[in-house]
């Protein structure tokens, strides 16, 4: 895996499930997403809306402010780094579920919207 990737994910930090007994969600709204164009290297913007169903551990807010501010520099396709990002949360939280919306502002007249979703087996 590239070492840069790796740096991003040890940003993420947990804590312990306060109540694993019970299946709740938890959703988290990020309305200030950056990461930058692969084609134009100009900057991209979106809500993330990322919900979850916890298991034993749930995400820590300040790390994830800290993980998704990291993405200010790196140029992805609004596809990868949805993808990224769910792929990255789930390996570190090993939720129940988790969904992720990607609402990235309109370019062109365009809006797109990515969503992602795992389900533990």
């Amino acid at each position: 895996m590239d070492p840069s990737k790796l740096e991003q994910i040890a940003l993420l930090e947990t804590f312990e499930n306060p109540h694993p007994a019970r299946d709740y969600q938890i959703e988290t709204v990020v309305p200030e997403f950056t990461s930058l164009c692969p084609k134009t290297g100009q900057p991209d913007f979106g809500t993330l809306t990322i919900t979850y169903t916890p298991a034993d551990v749930c995400v820590e807010l300040k790390s994830l402010k800290m993980y998704l501010q990291s993405f200010r520099n790196v140029g992805a396709f609004y596809e990868d780094v949805t993808n990224r990002i769910l792929d990255d949360l789930v390996s570190v939280t090993h939720p129940k579920h988790m969904k992720l919306i990607a609402a990235f502002t309109p370019r062109g007249g365009i809006r797109t919207n990515v969503i992602v979703e795992h389900r533990s087996e």
